[in-house]
């Protein structure tokens, strides 16, 4: 499933010359757009690798399972820190478990 940016919460990473999450796609699908958000320009050519979500400092971006995995309403959002990694799962009831984990990756934060 291709990534979901809520625009309420992007900002394009204003003031840096390339926002987070076009600096990690490896496909190279993510831009900002005139209207200063971030756009996915080729959903079906995504990988699914959540570089984009895990990188986003606003966590503007999420990705939904696909419904033959958990249905419309499962969710997997990771939410970095800045020495681990929060990942919420939701399930298909609403229902929601959380786990931590320490990067081996420093980010800032």
């Amino acid at each position: 499933m291709p990534p979901i940016i809520d625009h309420k919460k992007c900002n394009g990473c204003q003031g840096r010359e390339e926002s987070f999450c076009e600096e990690a796609c490896p496909g190279d699908l993510l831009y900002v757009g005139a209207d200063g958000k971030s756009h996915c320009h080729a959903t079906r050519d995504c990988w699914d690798c959540m570089s984009c979500v895990k990188m986003c400092p606003r966590n503007a971006i999420e990705t939904r399972m696909p419904y033959q995995l958990g249905y419309h309403k499962a969710r997997l959002l990771p939410i970095m820190g800045k020495n681990s990694i929060t990942w919420k799962c939701t399930d298909i009831n609403g229902e929601t478990v959380t786990y931590k984990y320490r990067n081996r990756l420093e980010t800032t934060d």
